[in-house]
């Protein structure tokens, strides 16, 4: 089967020996990053039709069996309930959740206001996984 993952997570994807599609857990057989996509064997997928009655469901794995982020590096999941401030302060909201678009993820954070914010380097200036806080180059107007 071929999987599109978003939020540049193929390699990961690819190295997990278990895939959670719908309520079941499939064991992966094999797997390897092919272009943008996954291409994985699973176990008890053995037909077409198999493979395609899992079209548009989505594959999670558990956190647990993910290895630990570099420095400066997080899993989006973890950041989703963050309180979102701009550099000067100002609340902006609370992550809601991340989408990915043609060029980065993208974090959409829910306050007074929507903002759907880029998450880039040039933006994102400041995590703090423990104080449960991200700090943003970004207007409450924006």
């Amino acid at each position: 089967m071929k999987v599109v993952p978003g939020g540049g997570v193929r390699e990961t994807l690819a190295g997990m020996n278990e895939w959670w599609i719908g309520r079941r857990a499939y064991r992966v057989a094999e797997a390897k990053v092919h272009s943008a996509t996954v291409v994985a064997k699973l176990d008890g997928i053995e037909s077409r039709e198999q493979a395609l009655a899992l079209k548009g469901l989505e594959v999670f794995v558990r956190r647990e069996a993910l290895p630990e982020a570099d420095e400066g590096y997080y899993y989006l999941a973890d950041l989703i309930g963050l309180e979102v401030k701009s550099t000067g302060g100002e609340p902006l909201g609370v992550v809601k959740r991340f989408f990915t678009n043609s060029a980065q993820d993208v974090m959409e954070v829910a306050g007074e206001r929507t903002h759907l914010i880029p998450w880039v380097s040039a933006i994102v200036k400041h995590v703090d996984l423990e104080g449960r806080s991200i700090v943003v180059e970004w207007g409450a107007e924006w």
